[in-house]
């Protein structure tokens, strides 16, 4: 079968969605439609509509869109059969129903952000660099009943440097990912859909699994109590979205919200209690845990913009309120 001949369906919604879908596109493979989330109300009356990555690149390059509210929806599934397609290529998108995924005659294949089986779920990259881990990648696999459970078709790998934040592995990954949705539709191709894959369990070895499981809010709250290097990983893990939080005591010792986007490790011994502020007041914020300091570089309080820790302590004025700074 010739590239043009193998007709693509793809859905996907965020940016990393995009570097896949833009693969294709400039590879000239035949993506007959594109199916992506509905446009999302913005604004401060939510009056506006913004239609998500894929679909502004869907859009620009005259691709078919299929904005469906339910994928089970009787005139959505007929409208994707009417597409013809031989293969769906799913890059973070929804949980498909059998309805949908088993239509193509080639399957529909999707490319996760992890190498599976490790961490299954929706926020692969966060908890790789949560977790500390030092190598991470791409894995292609067919999708089946369970939520990221199909045959493994390829992987890639990426190594994970202690300074990298998730915006850092993201783009690393949404690369890295585009190179393999590309590789495996050529060995489709290539074997006219008979590819050979292998059972996630084939991977898993002896290590015990980490999932991946969404994010809130109440899950970004740092634990000034753990050990230096778990906290250091956990606020790059979160950045630059959804961000690490805690909460700094005020001169009316009213809580204020504070998302910290990037900090250094201090390896130092101190007897101060963990959350406890160390500053000179000008250039410095480091707050003290068990083993050493966090030192903050940049950080967001409530309804201010992100600023680095010296603009922060230069826009301090009161200087008994800096001199009994707490994070907790």
């Amino acid at each position: 079968m010739k590239r043009e001949d193998l007709r693509i369906v793809f859905m996907g919604t965020p940016e990393f969605a995009v570097g896949s879908l833009r693969a294709l596109v400039e590879g000239c493979y035949n993506i007959v439609g594109v199916v992506t989330m509905p446009d999302k109300p913005v604004g401060r009356h939510a009056s506006i509509l913004q239609p998500s990555d894929v679909k502004q690149y869907a859009a620009a390059h005259g691709l078919p869109v299929l904005q469906p509210e339910k994928l089970k929806d009787e005139m959505f599934v007929e409208e994707l059969r009417n597409l013809r397609a031989d293969l769906q290529i799913v890059v973070a998108f929804r949980m498909l129903p059998e309805i949908v995924w088993a239509m193509p005659r080639f399957g529909t294949f999707n490319l996760h952000a992890s190498l599976l089986p490790q961490y299954r779920g929706a926020a692969p990259i966060n908890w790789a660099i949560i977790n500390g881990e030092k190598e991470t990648g791409v894995t292609t696999f067919f999708l089946d009943h369970e939520i990221d459970t199909g045959r493994i078709i390829l992987q890639k790998r990426l190594p994970i440097a202690d300074t990298d934040d998730a915006e850092i592995v993201h783009d690393g990954l949404m690369l890295l990912g585009a190179e393999l949705v590309k590789e495996t539709v050529e060995i489709i191709l290539a074997n006219e859909g008979a590819v050979v894959s292998v059972p996630q369990e084939s991977y898993a070895g002896d290590t015990a699994l980490h999932p991946a499981p969404k994010i809130f809010k109440d899950t970004c709250r740092i634990d000034w109590t753990l050990p230096l290097v778990r906290i250091n990983d956990f606020i790059r893990g979160l950045s630059p979205y959804p961000a690490a939080w805690t909460e700094m005591e005020t001169p009316d010792k009213e809580p204020v919200s504070v998302k910290i986007f990037s900090s250094a490790k201090l390896h130092e011994t101190h007897s101060l209690v963990p959350g406890t502020v160390r500053t000179d007041g000008k250039n410095y914020l480091d707050v003290a845990v068990v083993d050493g300091f966090v030192r903050i570089q940049s950080l967001q309080l409530a309804g201010k913009k992100r600023m680095s820790a010296k603009e922060f302590l230069n826009g301090i004025k009161n200087t008994v309120w800096m001199q009994r700074l707490k994070f907790y």
